[in-house]
């Protein structure tokens, strides 16, 4: 038996002003979540965003074209209603962050990760106020109480809407402070992503590219991207 999956039934999509936020309309209908809330978001231009993806759908609609929409529906079904466990989830990541993990050798991958991560710690040291340290190896050595703390206060202050942007813009680096500076715009997203796949670039160059591999890393791009384009809405 074939899956069954639904079909567009509506011929206008429109975004609707809402006490709350912004609503998108199909039809004149709000659109609801996977749970059946209200899909109320909190700014136009995400608004605008959900609405292009409906209104792009064809005959049957393909969830997988609707990152946004599925965005939203995330942070209104789940973040929402579980948001402290959520922001202490991510916030466990600064006291073992990648960028501060560093290898013993070969000398010049410890001079590449030092050149390009070490402006990360810097740039959280000056911005966020929590000075992570590096170290050789992969045994794990606690950080600074009141940087962790710090960093898990301001993870714990972001929105349901950002902090499910948040989450993936974390988790898909492994970094915190990574994370952090793609939610600010230190640089540009890809920049910030290209930090999080330094090892790995690294071993591509020694060994040659895995193409699986690659291809994984490429849709974690597109996700860690996406994620970036999400906050910003937020």
């Amino acid at each position: 038996m074939s899956e069954w999956k639904q079909k567009r039934f509506w011929k206008s999509v429109s975004v609707a002003p809402d006490d709350a936020g912004f609503a998108v309309e199909l039809d004149g209908r709000r659109v609801k979540t996977p749970a059946k809330a209200a899909l109320i978001v909190p700014t136009s231009g995400m608004a605008e965003a959900i609405a292009a993806e409906w209104d792009a759908q064809q005959e049957v609609v393909n969830p997988l074209t609707m990152p946004f929409t599925r965005s939203a529906n995330a942070a209104i079904d789940k973040v929402t209603h579980q948001h402290a466990e959520v922001a202490d989830m991510l916030a466990t990541y600064g006291d073992s962050d990648l960028l501060c993990y560093r290898a013993d050798a070969p000398a010049e991958l410890v001079a590449r990760q030092a050149d390009q991560w070490d402006p990360a710690l810097d740039w959280a040291a000056n911005e966020l106020g929590a000075r992570l340290d590096a170290r050789s190896g992969v045994i794990h050595a606690p950080q600074d109480p009141d940087a962790v703390a710090l960093l898990a206060a301001r993870t714990h202050d972001q929105t349901a809407f950002q902090l499910a942007a948040f989450h993936d813009l974390v988790t898909l680096s492994g970094s915190l402070v990574l994370g952090f500076a793609a939610a600010a715009g230190w640089r540009p997203a890809d920049e910030i992503w290209a930090l999080s796949r330094l090892d790995e670039t690294w071993q591509e160059e020694q060994w040659g590219r895995d193409d699986e591999a690659h291809a994984m890393a490429e849709t974690k791009r597109k996700a860690f991207l996406h994620a970036k384009r999400f906050y910003d809405l937020s």
